[in-house]
């Protein structure tokens, strides 16, 4: 089987905060070093990658994706979507139907993976069907959102480490909540604090390692002014000029940096199917 040569393979980027569309590859097949590390470069650079026109295998899926890393697996007390003790399924069913996962509501934006010690670095994401409304992801670029901040909140950020709390194991008879003022209530799962400027591992570049509705909690700050700053930030996040809209088309596969971006996906009808597949990559200790 041919690999793909460097005359036929383009990135094109998207006239958007972040993003690049990949064509002229056939992600089935090998892909020579050259390529490979053009993508690593391009994902860097751009946070995500829409791959279009692929039609692959489970198992084609997986290859492809360990071109840019190993698997994410999580430790055994940290459960993540699609997990239980000891077993993590390699390519997850993102799907309305057939027993997958997510469902049909929104999902607010957020980063993977966030509350483990240490985060997926990326996700692929396999369009098999797609709804003909609704269900689009939105792609949010955390280090231009860090960027844009002033340079006062930069400053009073810098050193601070921020708790996600696992949204798997919260008590579901409490109030859903997206900051811990409560300390009375007993934890049910270990944390792991991570900067919440984060320096990308690749690029250097300073991210504001924040999702949008997740349970947290600054480490050493009164609830009241760190419940305070997390608002404020969130609103600052929650701006068009910092996200992508990607409307999907069957044969996508969109390749997102989960160090450097959040997502967020809009509820479709539940007539609807809507069926993806997803491989996420290991990742290291946020610094």
């Amino acid at each position: 089987m041919p690999a793909l040569t460097l005359t036929e393979f383009k990135i094109t980027p998207l006239d958007a905060p972040l993003g690049a569309v990949v064509t002229g590859l056939d992600a089935s097949k090998p892909v020579v070093p050259e390529v490979i590390l053009q993508l690593k470069q391009a994902l860097r650079d751009r946070h995500i990658l829409i791959f279009k026109n692929q039609n692959l295998t489970d198992d084609e899926l997986l290859n492809f994706a360990f071109y840019f890393g190993s698997l994410f697996i999580p430790p055994d007390d940290i459960p993540v979507l699609a997990s239980e003790p000891g077993v993590t399924p390699v390519v997850i069913p993102i799907s309305n139907v057939d027993g997958g996962y997510t469902g049909t509501g929104e999902l607010a934006f957020h980063s993977d993976h966030h509350w483990t010690p240490y985060p997926s670095s990326g996700s692929l994401l396999h369009a098999l069907e797609v709804p003909p409304e609704g269900g689009d992801t939105y792609w949010l670029n955390l280090n231009l959102a860090y960027e844009e901040l002033d340079e006062a909140t930069k400053q009073r950020i810098a050193k601070l480490q921020l708790i996600t709390y696992n949204p798997f194991l919260r008590d579901r008879d409490r109030p859903k909540s997206k900051y811990r003022f409560d300390k009375s209530i007993p934890l049910i799962s270990p944390v792991f604090p991570h900067p919440l400027v984060r320096t990308h591992p690749e690029s250097g570049r300073k991210i504001l390692y924040l999702g949008y509705t997740t349970e947290v909690e600054i480490v050493g700050l009164d609830p009241q002014e760190g419940s305070e700053l997390i608002e404020q930030l969130r609103q600052h996040l929650n701006q068009p000029q910092f996200y992508y809209k990607h409307k999907w088309s069957v044969g996508d596969i969109v390749y997102w940096d989960n160090q450097a971006t959040l997502h967020y996906r809009q509820a479709f009808d539940p007539s609807y199917r809507r069926v993806m597949k997803r491989v996420s990559l290991a990742g290291s200790r946020p610094f």
